[in-house]
């Protein structure tokens, strides 16, 4: 049986007025909170839909390559910084060859 691959994306969260602002450089996705921990929430629900929607399509690997996607992507200096884990399903590692 295939387990789930987690895919560690840095990700950034900053304050502007009355809002938390998350971003996973890497993959060019955003999302925001009135709290740390809701921009956080938001944007991992964010990852996986993208990864969910690009599985559909079959075009994951050609997304993560387009997106100039690389571990470690440096965010900027000014930003709070962390990594969280985005699941891609066992279908996936199937129907895609790829290294994430």
């Amino acid at each position: 049986m295939d387990l789930p691959v987690e895919l560690g994306l840095v990700v950034t969260i900053k304050k502007e007025g009355g809002w938390y602002i998350s971003s996973s450089p890497a993959l060019d996705v955003h999302s925001q909170g009135r709290t740390q921990k809701e921009a956080l929430d938001n944007l991992k629900e964010a990852l996986e839909l993208f990864v969910e929607s690009c599985l559909e399509r079959g075009v994951l690997d050609r997304v993560l390559k387009d997106c100039g996607f690389r571990p470690g992507t440096e965010p900027k200096k000014e930003e709070e910084v962390m990594v969280i884990n985005v699941l891609i399903p066992p279908v996936a590692q199937h129907a895609e060859n790829h290294p994430y």
